[in-house]
C-alpha cells in the first residue's frame, strides 16, 4: 500500500521562549540573590621519583635485575641507571603516583632483604 501525503506538512510551532528560562520579574525588591557559576580546576597529583641508593655491597647485577622486574626497563636503560647509582650514589628508577612509588619502594626493600643485600630505595616528591 502507498499512502501519499495531501497536504504539505505544517512547521512546528515556535515557543516565543525557552520554557526552562522562566521570565525576569518585573521589579526588584533586592532580596535577590545572583550565583555565579564557577568551574572548578583540580589540580593534577603530585608526583613522586623512586631513588635507588648506593651502596657498596649490593651486587649490580642485582640491582639491574631489580631495575627490569620492578620498573619495567629494558637491560640497556637498566644498566644505566644503575651505572648513575654507582657513580652518583643516587638514581632516579621511575615517577609514579603517590601511592604507585610507595609500591615500587615495598617492592624494591622485600626483594633485597630476601636476597640479603643491604639495597636502599626511597621515593621523593618531584619539584
Amino acid at each position: 500500500m502507498n499512502f501519499m501525503a495531501t497536504q504539505s506538512p505544517s512547521p512546528p510551532p515556535v515557543s516565543p521562549a525557552n520554557p526552562a528560562i522562566k521570565p525576569a520579574p518585573a521589579r526588584d525588591d533586592g532580596d535577590s540573590v545572583v550565583l555565579e557559576r564557577r568551574t572548578q580546576r583540580t589540580q593534577p597529583p603530585q608526583m613522586f621519583q623512586v631513588v635507588m641508593l648506593n651502596d657498596d655491597y649490593t651486587p649490580m647485577e642485582f640491582v639491574v635485575m631489580v631495575i627490569q622486574q620492578f620498573f619495567s626497563k629494558d637491560r640497556e636503560q637498566a644498566t644505566q641507571i644503575m651505572l648513575k647509582i654507582h657513580l652518583d650514589g643516587k638514581g632516579v628508577c621511575g615517577v609514579y603516583s603517590r601511592d604507585v612509588a610507595a609500591t615500587k619502594v615495598d617492592q624494591v626493600m622485600d626483594a633485597a632483604s630476601k636476597a640479603g643485600h643491604p639495597l636502599q630505595c626511597v621515593s621523593e616528591p618531584v619539584e
